[in-house]
Formats: C-alpha cells, structure tokens, sequence
C-alpha cells in the first residue's frame, strides 16, 4: 500500500466537505492551498475561504497564492514533496502544478462527466430538468474537466430539490468517491477511462443574464431556472406595476399547468398568494425578495405591499 503524502487544493463549502472525509479517514494532508484572503460586505472586512477555516481548525498547513507559477510558490509546493494532489472547486491550475506528484493530481467534479464540464455543473442540471447528476474523480490534464475518469458516483435529483440541497448530497457523495478513489491509487488499482472530446451538455459560468427569468418559456422551464439558482445565486425578474418597478429575486416556486387568456407575465394576487402566468399554466411564488427586504413568503411580503391588476414580470 502506497504511503500517500497528499496537497488539497479547494475553496469554498462544497470542497470542506470533502477535506474533512479525508481527514476523518486520517489521510496525510500535508498542506491545503485556497483562496486568497479578500474584503467582504459593507464593512469590507477580510473573509477567510470556507477551506481556510477549516484548515485553521484542524492546524493544517495552508498556502494563499496570489499565482500560481510563482517561483516562491512553486518552490514551496515541491519542498512539501507531496505525491499526489486532490482538487475540488479550486482554479485551474498550470502544468507545472499538476505534474509535480509522481501520483498525478486529481479533481472531484460535481456532474457525471463528460455532461456538465465548467464552472456550474449543479445549477445547470437542474435547469436542465435532469433527473439524474452524480459526482466523477478525473486525473487533470490541459484542458478544463477533460481529464481521464477515475469513477463516477450517480444520484436521482428529486422533482423538487433546489440547487441548494442537491450541493450537500453532492458533497456528501462526493466525499465518498474522494476516499474511495485515494483507496484505489494507494491499493495501485485505478483504471481510467478515457473522456470523449465531445461535449454536449455544458455547465456555462453563470452571470446576471443567464440567472434572468424568461417568461416566454414553458412553466416547468422557468419553474427549473428558479429552483436550479436557489438558494445562489438567485433567478431574478423586474416587477413592474403601474409607475413603479422593482429587480425581485425569486427563491421558490410550483408550476400549475393549464389553460387561460391571461397575458403572459401578468401578476395576480391574493391577499396571501401570488401567481404568473406563462403560456402552459402558473408560477406561483412561494418565496422571494424584493430591494431593501429580506427574503419572504409571499404571503409575508403581502401584508406590506400591494400590486394592481396590471402589474407584470418581465
């Protein structure tokens, strides 16, 4: 059995998850490396990455670089002499990292690969209307999720799961793939397989204009679009009624199919409901926010505001 000395590389909450399995499973991580530290909020105090505070608990070494080819860097990472390298929701990183353990380096990719290769392969899965996703463990190459697969984990994603709690299923197998790949490479008994060049479903970065509603398109679409940006970063539209308009960002919704003559777009409310209509049925809202606000039922944010019979989405 190999004697593993490993370099975890990862940032934000869904990579925590998988470095605390490593470190349950009493792997030998002798360093992490994230994020540069950087100013948050109103107040622009200096946030730690979620990797980062977990390293702190549990003494970790940990390395910020601000880049990667860096001679300082780079010679701190071969000083480590680490033999294999782990990566999950970090940056891509330059050939003279990724070769530098004899064991190859490693990512955990959170989408059965070659589907969903990119920055969002959660979120897109489900505005897709998938109803399966999974994890996959790849050895890097040049090219961004490219690389040879290691295994792949399948999941169902459920009619209703948001963004949200798909992240912490995936997170939760993905910590399983992570170990029982480093099993495999310590036991010698990896065999990959070859990716193909193609790709037909990809996991695009997203952006305010790809998180924006279309409410031309059918209900169970626009019903995905909200749930597969919820809880982050949030499918958005304006309100518009009468002389007034508000950016609202909407976090929950269900889709009622059936025939109307309403206009689409058009708001109706009730004292505590709230619906949009779309060609194919309704969306009604169940959670949102409006400017200024927090996040609330509808039903809340009803008790305070008031739309006409002419209000729309746009």
């Amino acid at each position: 059995m190999k004697d593993l000395r490993i370099v975890f590389m990862g940032t934000p909450d869904f990579a925590v998850g998988i470095l605390d399995a490593m470190i349950q499973n009493q792997y030998n991580v002798v360093a992490v490396i994230t994020a540069p530290d950087r100013p948050a909020g109103r107040g622009q105090k200096i946030k730690y990455s979620a990797v980062k505070e977990y390293a702190l608990e549990k003494e970790l070494k940990i390395l910020q670089p601000t880049n990667l080819k860096s001679e300082e860097f780079l010679d701190e990472l071969n000083s480590l002499n680490p033999n294999l390298q782990v990566v999950v929701a970090f940056r891509m990183l330059p050939e003279v990292v990724w070769r530098i353990p004899e064991l190859g380096t490693f990512n955990l990719h959170a989408s059965l690969l070659p589907d969903y290769r990119g920055a969002a392969p959660i979120n897109w899965a489900i505005i897709n209307g998938e109803t399966k996703t999974g994890v996959t463990t790849f050895f890097i190459d040049e090219k961004i999720d490219t690389g040879a697969i290691i295994l792949r984990k399948e999941t169902s994603i459920l009619p209703e799961e948001n963004a949200g709690a798909l992240h912490d299923r995936l997170m939760n197998l993905g910590a399983i793939a992570v170990v029982e790949t480093l099993q495999a490479i310590q036991n010698d008994s990896v065999k990959t397989i070859l990716q193909p060049a193609e790709e037909t479903k990809t996991a695009y970065k997203l952006n305010k204009d790809n998180c924006k509603i279309d409410w031309s398109k059918s209900g169970q679409e626009i019903h995905n679009h909200i749930r597969g940006l919820s809880p982050y970063p949030t499918a958005w539209c304006e309100f518009k009624d009468e002389d007034e308009s508000w950016t609202v960002k909407i976090y929950e919704s269900l889709f009622e199919a059936s025939n109307h003559q309403d206009s689409l777009g058009t708001i109706i409310t009730t004292k505590k409901e709230m619906k949009i209509a779309v060609s194919d049925g309704y969306i009604h809202i169940l959670q949102l926010q409006f400017p200024g606000k927090k996040q609330m039922s509808t039903a809340s944010l009803l008790n305070g505001i008031k739309l006409s019979k002419s209000a729309k989405a746009l």
